[in-house]
C-alpha cells in the first residue's frame, strides 16, 4: 500500500545517509562504527526471571535465552519481530494465517504451542499492553487478543530475553509459558540507517525497509536514542483455481486472497535516561506504530445467494482494511537510596483496531434498492496504566555463600476495553457482507483495576547451592484474589556442570476483550458459511444458554535442567518441562440458533433480534498438559586456520494434549440440546496438534575478512489437521526443512548484504481435502503451516553505520 505521506520516506532516508558518511568522517577516530552496541557473551547479564543484579545467562537459575540486535537482523531477511524470534529459538511459533476477518493483520505468536497470550511481553522489564482485536478465526492462537510484536522497530532493540519458564509470581498475569523482554537500545556513542528491497520467488509480495537509528548524549548526564522505521509490503497471494460452482461465471479462475496482507507501516521508538545525581536516573521511553493493511473475505460467486448480480454479475471478494494505531509509554525514576536500590515508574499503553470494509449489504440492497460499497465497521480499543513501585536490597547474612537479595514492591493496573459502533449500514440485518459492523448494542467501554504485591528472596546458599523464590499475592475487582509462588534451584557439580530445576504456580486473567466482545462474521462452519454470533459470556444470550461468569486460568509448572559449560567456547543447556493448566478459555462450539427450539426459547425470553445462525460464547471449558524438552547449544570455533565461525544449535519437543473438558450445561441439557464445549478441531487440533511437536535450527555465521555468511537451517516437524467431520477427513503434514542464507560485505562504514530465506522454495504440503470444501480449492495450504505457504524470499540490504 502506498499513502502520500510515506511515498517520499526511502528519497529522505538515502539523503539521510550521505549526511551520515560525511559526519562519520570527522568523528571516525571516536568511534569503532562495527562494533554492536552489546556484544553477547556468555557472560552477558540478564535481567529477565531474576531481581539479583549479577546473574550471568550461564548462572541463571532458569532457562532464558539472550538474542542479540545482531542475530535479529543477521539470521532473517525479515523485518518482523515475530518472524525473527521464532527463525532463532524453536519453542516459539509465529505462523501466518489468512482469510480470518483480519487475524492476519496482528499475527500471533506461541511461546511452546500455548495460547499467545499466555506469554507476557515486557519492554524494558515493564508489561507491554496486548491488543484489542480477537482472533476468533479457527487458526492458532483463536480466541486470544495478544501483545502485537510487530509494532515495535527491530532497529530500536539492543537485545530480547526469553525467559522459558512460568513466571507469575514476579510478573503477575499471562506469563504461563514464560516472558519476552525486549531491552531497547541506550548506547547513544553508535548508530544506524539503512535501505532493504526483497520479493518473493513468484514476483509478489514486494517488500521496501527504510530505517534509521542512532542517539546523543545529554550534557555528558544522560542519553537519547531515537530509532524509526518505515516499511511498504505487497500481498502474495497462493490462491488456487476455484472450482466451487461450474454454473458461476468465474469458475476455473483464481478469486481468492490467500496470502499475506498488503501493508504500509512506521514506527519509531525514544529511548531516554538522565542523571540527576550520583545515585539517580531519570528514564522514560515509548514506541509507536501505525499499520494499514489490506485482507480479504470469502469471494461471493455469481450465482450465490450473497452476491446482487445486477451490481456485481461475476461476484465479488469482501475487502476487509483495518488501521492500527500502537503506543506505549513509560516514565520513572530509580536509583540507590542508602543500601537499597529503588524504581518506580508510570506505565501507559494504547491498541486502537479501525475496522473498515468494501462489500455491500445485501439485505439493505433487498429492502431499499441501493448499499454502500465501502463501510466502517466501527473501532476496538485496549488501554492499561500500571503503577510500579520496586525496592530491593542486599543482606549479609553469615551462613550464606553470598549476600540476599530481597526485593518488594506494590504493582496497580488499570485496563480498559472500548468497542465503537460502525455505521448503521454495517450492521443492517446480516450486515455487510463478509465482515459485518458492530452494532449500537454491541459498542460499550469496559474497565477493571488489579493491586498487587510482591516478595522476592535470592541467594547463594553455598558456594554450589543457588535458590530464588517468590511469592505474588493479586486482586483483580471482576474475580477476586489470586496468589502465586515460585521455587528455584541450581546446583553446580563440577565448574563447568550444573543442574537446576524450579516450579511455580501461575495464572491469566481473562482479557477484557474475552470478557466482552461481541460480533457477528461470516465463518465457515461444518462446510457451510454461516453467520456466527459471539456473546460475551455475562450477556443475556449467552447466560440463557449455558454460560458463566469467566474465571482465571491457574497453572502448575515444573522444570528440571542440565547447564554445561565445559569451555569457554561451548555453551550446552538441556531443560525438561511440563505445564498443566486449569480452566482454559476458549469459544464454545456454535449452537445452532436457527433450530425451532433455540428461537422458541430466546423468543419466551425476549429475544427477538436475532441476525445470526449461530450462537458462541467464551467457556472455562478445558484443562491441558503441555510436555517439552529444549535443548541449546553454541560454540565459537577458536582454531580455524582462516576466519571465524560462531555455531548454534536448538531443538524443542512439545506436545500438548486436552486433559479434561467440561460436560454440556444444565440449562441446555433441559432444553435437549447438546453443546460441544470444544469440537475436535479445537480439542485436537488448535489447543494439540496442530503445531509441529519436533523443531530443529542449525545456525552458522562465518565471517573472513570483510565478508560474513550467514546461514540458518530450520526443521519443523509435522503436524496435523482436525476436521469436525470426524477423523476421516484429519490430514497430516509431512516435516520439512528450510535453509535461509545471506551474504555480507562490510566497506569501511558499508555494510552489503544479499539474501534469501527458503532458498530452496519449500511449500508445505497441499490440503487433500480443500478441494472437496466450500472454497472449492482455492485455499491449497494449511493455515497451521508455521512457515507460511508464500515460497522463497530474495533480497538486499544496505546499512550505514557510525
Amino acid at each position: 500500500m502506498n499513502t502520500p505521506i510515506l511515498r517520499n520516506f526511502p528519497l529522505s532516508l538515502s539523503a539521510s545517509l550521505i549526511l551520515l558518511a560525511l559526519y562519520s568522517n570527522v568523528h571516525a577516530a571516536e568511534n569503532n562504527p562495527n562494533e554492536p552496541e552489546q556484544v553477547k557473551t556468555l557472560a552477558t547479564i540478564v535481567v529477565t526471571g531474576t531481581r539479583a543484579n549479577n546473574r550471568s545467562q550461564t548462572q541463571s537459575l532458569q532457562p532464558i535465552d539472550v538474542i542479540s540486535a545482531k542475530e535479529l537482523t543477521e539470521r532473517t531477511g525479515s523485518n518482523e519481530l515475530g518472524t525473527a524470534l521464532s527463525r532463532i529459538i524453536p519453542s516459539i511459533n509465529f505462523p501466518r494465517p489468512t482469510v480470518v476477518d483480519g487475524t492476519e493483520l496482528v499475527r500471533p505468536a506461541q511461546l511452546k504451542g500455548l495460547a499467545p497470550d499466555q506469554v507476557l511481553v515486557l519492554v524494558n522489564g515493564k508489561r507491554r499492553h496486548t491488543g484489542a482485536f480477537i482472533n476468533l478465526g479457527g487458526t492458532i492462537g483463536r480466541g486470544s487478543a495478544p501483545t502485537d510484536l510487530n509494532a515495535i522497530p527491530i532497529s530500536a532493540i539492543s537485545r530480547v530475553e526469553v525467559l522459558r519458564e512460568g513466571a507469575s509470581a514476579r510478573y503477575g498475569s499471562d506469563a504461563i509459558a514464560g516472558v519476552i523482554n525486549i531491552i531497547l537500545k541506550s548506547n547513544p556513542t553508535h548508530g544506524e540507517a539503512g535501505i532493504k528491497y526483497g520479493v518473493y520467488n513468484k514476483g509478489d509480495g514486494e517488500q521496501k525497509q527504510s530505517f534509521v537509528s542512532g542517539g546523543t548524549k545529554l550534557n555528558n548526564y544522560g542519553y537519547a536514542i531515537f530509532s524509526g522505521e518505515w516499511q511498504d509490503s505487497q500481498a502474495t497471494n497462493r490462491a488456487g483455481p476455484d472450482l466451487r460452482d461450474p454454473k458461476s461465471s468465474t469458475y476455473g479462475q483464481r478469486t481468492f486472497r490467500f496470502g499475506d496482507p498488503d501493508s504500509d507501516e512506521v514506527k519509531a521508538a525514544l529511548n531516554l535516561g538522565y542523571d540527576l545525581s550520583d545515585h539517580t536516573e531519570l528514564y522514560s521511553f515509548a514506541t509507536y506504530s501505525h499499520r494499514n493493511a489490506e485482507t480479504a473475505g470469502f469471494y461471493r460467486l455469481s450465482n450465490a445467494s450473497n452476491n446482487i448480480p445486477a451490481l456485481f454479475p461475476n461476484g465479488y471478494l469482501p475487502i476487509i482494511q483495518g488501521q492500527l494505531d500502537d503506543f506505549g509509554a513509560v516514565a520513572g525514576i530509580k536509583g540507590d537510596w542508602s543500601d537499597w536500590h529503588y524504581d518506580a515508574s508510570v506505565n501507559y499503553g494504547l491498541n486502537r483496531y479501525d475496522v473498515d470494509t468494501k462489500t455491500i449489504n445485501v439485505d439493505l440492497y433487498k429492502d431499499t434498492a441501493t448499499t454502500p460499497f465501502g463501510f466502517q465497521n466501527g473501532t476496538l480499543k485496549n488501554a492499561q496504566t500500571v503503577v510500579n513501585v520496586d525496592l530491593s536490597r542486599e543482606f549479609d547474612v553469615s551462613a550464606l555463600a553470598s549476600p540476599l537479595n530481597v526485593a518488594f514492591g506494590t504493582q496497580y493496573l488499570n485496563q480498559k476495553y472500548q468497542i465503537q459502533a460502525g455505521d448503521p449500514a454495517s450492521y443492517y440485518k446480516s450486515g455487510s457482507s463478509g465482515l459485518a459492523g458492530f452494532r449500537s448494542a454491541d459498542a460499550g467501554e469496559w474497565s477493571r483495576d488489579s493491586y498487587a504485591a510482591y516478595l522476592d528472596l535470592e541467594a547463594n546458599l553455598t558456594e554450589k547451592l543457588s535458590a530464588s523464590t517468590a511469592y505474588r499475592h493479586e486482586y483483580y475487582n471482576d474475580f477476586g484474589h489470586t496468589d502465586n509462588a515460585s521455587l528455584s534451584l541450581r546446583y553446580a557439580i563440577h565448574p563447568a556442570i550444573a543442574l537446576r530445576g524450579s516450579a511455580s504456580t501461575g495464572f491469566r486473567a481473562p482479557s477484557l476483550a474475552q470478557q466482552y466482545f461481541t460480533q457477528t462474521s461470516s465463518q465457515l462452519i461444518n462446510g457451510q458459511f454461516a453467520e456466527a454470533g459471539t456473546f460475551p459470556a455475562t450477556s443475556q444470550v449467552a447466560q440463557l444458554l449455558g454460560a458463566e461468569q469467566l474465571k482465571p486460568e491457574k497453572s502448575k509448572n515444573y522444570s528440571v535442567g542440565l547447564v554445561l559449560t565445559p569451555t569457554d567456547q561451548l555453551y550446552v543447556t538441556l531443560d525438561a518441562y511440563q505445564i498443566d493448566i486449569d480452566n482454559r478459555i476458549s469459544l464454545s462450539s456454535n449452537i445452532n440458533a436457527s433450530s425451532a427450539t433455540v428461537r422458541q426459547y430466546l423468543n419466551s425470553k425476549g429475544i427477538t433480534d436475532t441476525n445470526f445462525n449461530t450462537i458462541r460464547y467464551f467457556n472455562n471449558a478445558s484443562d491441558t498438559r503441555t510436555r517439552g524438552v529444549d535443548l541449546v547449544a553454541t560454540y565459537k570455533w577458536t582454531d580455524l586456520p582462516y576466519g571465524e565461525l560462531n555455531t548454534s544449535l536448538a531443538y524443542n519437543y512439545n506436545k500438548n494434549k486436552v486433559t479434561h473438558v467440561d460436560g454440556n450445561p444444565a440449562i441446555l441439557d433441559a432444553l435437549g440440546i447438546n453443546l460441544t464445549r470444544l469440537d475436535r478441531r479445537e480439542q485436537y487440533g488448535l489447543l494439540a496438534g496442530s503445531t509441529p511437536e519436533h523443531k530443529f535450527s542449525l545456525a552458522n555465521d562465518y565471517k573472513l575478512g570483510n565478508f560474513t555468511v550467514n546461514t540458518n537451517l530450520t526443521r519443523y516437524g509435522s503436524f496435523k489437521s482436525f476436521s469436525n467431520s470426524g477423523e476421516a477427513k484429519d490430514q497430516k503434514f509431512s516435516a520439512k526443512w528450510l535453509l535461509d542464507l545471506a551474504l555480507s560485505y562490510q566497506y569501511q562504514n558499508w555494510n552489503f548484504t544479499v539474501g534469501g530465506d527458503n532458498i530452496t522454495d519449500v511449500y508445505p504440503d497441499k490440503d487433500v481435502y480443500d478441494i472437496n470444501q466450500p472454497t472449492g480449492g482455492s485455499l491449497p495450504y494449511s493455515q497451521f503451516s508455521p512457515f507460511g505457504f508464500n515460497g522463497a524470499f530474495y533480497y538486499g540490504k544496505i546499512n550505514y553505520r557510525w
